[in-house]
């Protein structure tokens, strides 16, 4: 039996008298591709928010690789093997391209509070950052301010970003929003090959992504998970037609 990379149990989160996530139960296995779809206002973003530590879950608890992660601080969590992507893209303009990824490598490389190494001078560092660059195609545009390139090498920054500290558990907030169709295809093809032996958790609209990437669905409707199955199972089920996705797949 495959074993759980991410356990969410009985999950609940408020805000004020609003109840978002109402009960919530999910496992993710490892080594899957896993997406999360369902409507606008369904909870998605907060419960990525909830796994990931920037909300306080109002009850239940969260499981990351068999421990418990509930509430703990989002750089803890991911000292614990869990990174994440945002829906706007989050990366620091003014530094290139390579500074970027060479940023997010230094904390998991053992370049911690250390204030006596060149960055410069960090060999293993640099090599692996340029290797990152290679696998997301950006090499060519190392040297260019992050702000400066297009929509979508911003979102395959962040996505190098993401992986540069070799979690084990990514999660990706809608990463090709605002993508043409040539660019959707070429990010895709990067999730697969970054993402391969590792643990993935998505949040998408485009249901030609999530068909075409997905091991597994869940469809989350009001706060509540009200399927999870394979994407054919997932195609054919008529409450998560009538919930979300409508005639346009049936």
């Amino acid at each position: 039996m495959t074993a759980t990379a991410l356990k969410i149990v009985d999950v609940h989160k408020s805000f004020g008298s609003s109840k978002i996530i109402n009960g919530l139960h999910l496992e993710v296995l490892k080594g899957e591709r896993h997406a999360v779809i369902g409507p606008n206002g369904a909870g998605k973003s907060t419960l990525f928010n909830l796994i990931s530590g920037f909300y306080p879950v109002s009850s239940g608890y969260i499981e990351l690789n068999g421990q418990i992660v509930t509430n703990l601080a989002p750089h803890l969590i991911n000292r614990r093997g869990l990174s994440r992507s945002f829906q706007v893209t989050n990366i620091f303009p003014k530094m290139t391209v390579f500074e970027n990824i060479r940023c997010a490598l230094l904390w998991p490389m053992g370049y911690r509070h250390s204030f006596w190494h060149l960055v410069g001078n960090l060999k293993k560092v640099n090599a692996k950052a340029e290797e990152i660059l290679e696998r997301i195609r950006l090499a060519d545009r190392r040297d260019i301010p992050a702000g400066l390139l297009a929509y979508a090498d911003q979102r395959a920054l962040e996505i190098g970003i993401t992986i540069a500290g070799d979690a084990d558990v990514i999660l990706l907030d809608e990463p090709t929003a605002g993508m043409s169709l040539s660019e959707t295809a070429h990010a895709v093809e990067l999730i697969r090959t970054v993402t391969e032996g590792k643990t993935l958790l998505v949040v998408e609209h485009d249901m030609s992504v999530v068909f075409g990437l997905a091991d597994r669905i869940s469809v989350l409707v009001y706060g509540q998970v009200v399927a999870t199955d394979i994407p054919e199972k997932i195609r054919q089920n008529a409450q998560v037609q009538e919930a979300y996705l409508g005639k346009e797949i049936a």
